[in-house]
């Protein structure tokens, strides 16, 4: 816990991130992890993942924006992210994050553009899935989305597995029948409101796969189960065998560039999978929270700077 807390803290810090994003993109170990930085680069990228048959979720990397004439430009973009993955044929979502589409500021223009991005993939017969951000935003986010959801049925969601709350907040959401992506949480959060160990995280993660399984099995929830853990990956195996829930009604999702070894077996094995790809020039505080969540990442990064320095 200690490496995830000090990686989480320097997520933070702008020289830290602003110095490691100059370096991260030009000397490339960031490419590993981050698709690109415009629209086009990462859709080439996409490219060879939809031809071995795996589906894409695009995020567009940041938060917070600070007028609602850039929550407009967001949503604008956003709405370009479709189109795109339409005339490429491409198979995949987008992922929004409610802080990009002006929450702070004003909830009740980020419920208006997240109806209309909603409505747009609904439209071109695709879905959206909504990323949950820190703790302070989760009942909105929870509104926003049971709302949007009602009105367009094509709306998934992100649950954290370290939050306290989220198995009711589970047995809440299951009357709207929605795609639910598990993870285990990126942020850092008061022990008040989340598990601090990584013993209770994995003990609730596999408590929750179980929940949304057997909803799969009553056909109430879709399950994505976003984790790069090869135990999560044979829990959610087994119960799926257990509970007769056919491979077609969940799916795992992993981030694009870790653990390519983990999204191949899995692939293999007949699963379906949807690559989670981030783009955008604000990629530095995210691919923090991306080394906290699996600190062991890190090597990799430190192995490509050792290597530049040669």
């Amino acid at each position: 816990m200690l490496a995830r807390n000090f990686i989480l803290w320097l997520s933070t810090k702008p020289r830290v991130t602003k110095a490691l994003a100059q370096r991260g993109m030009n000397h490339g170990f960031a490419r590993r992890f981050v698709a690109g930085e415009t629209l086009d680069e990462t859709l080439a990228a996409c490219g060879p993942l939809c031809a071995q048959g795996r589906s894409i979720s695009l995020n567009h990397l940041g938060e917070n924006v600070a007028s609602e004439a850039a929550a407009r430009k967001v949503a604008s973009g956003y709405i370009q992210m479709l189109n795109q993955l339409h005339v490429r044929n491409l198979p995949g979502n987008i992922s929004i994050k409610l802080t990009q589409l002006g929450l702070v500021q004003n909830k009740t223009l980020c419920s208006e553009l997240t109806r209309e991005i909603a409505a747009r993939a609904r439209g071109l017969g695709r879905t959206i899935e909504i990323d949950m951000e820190g703790s302070v935003y989760t009942d909105v986010t929870l509104e926003i989305f049971a709302a949007v959801q009602r009105e367009s049925q094509n709306v998934g969601l992100a649950i954290q597995a370290y939050l306290l709350r989220s198995e009711t907040d589970l047995k809440r959401l299951e009357a709207l029948k929605p795609k639910i992506r598990l993870v285990k949480g990126a942020y850092h959060e008061p022990k008040e409101v989340a598990y601090q160990q990584k013993s209770e995280v994995d003990a609730n993660f596999k408590r929750l796969t179980t929940l949304l399984m057997e909803g799969a099995a009553r056909e109430t929830f879709f399950p994505a189960i976003g984790s790069h853990d090869p135990v999560m990956a044979a829990h959610t195996q087994a119960e799926a065998q257990r509970l007769k829930v056919s491979k077609d009604k969940y799916e795992f999702q992993m981030l694009y560039g870790i653990r390519r070894d983990l999204q191949e077996r899995v692939f293999k094995d007949g699963n379906r999978v949807q690559v989670y790809v981030s783009f955008g020039t604000d990629w530095c505080p995210w691919f923090m929270r991306r080394l906290a969540e699996r600190p062991a990442n890190c090597w990799f990064v430190l192995r490509s700077l050792v290597a530049e320095g040669k």
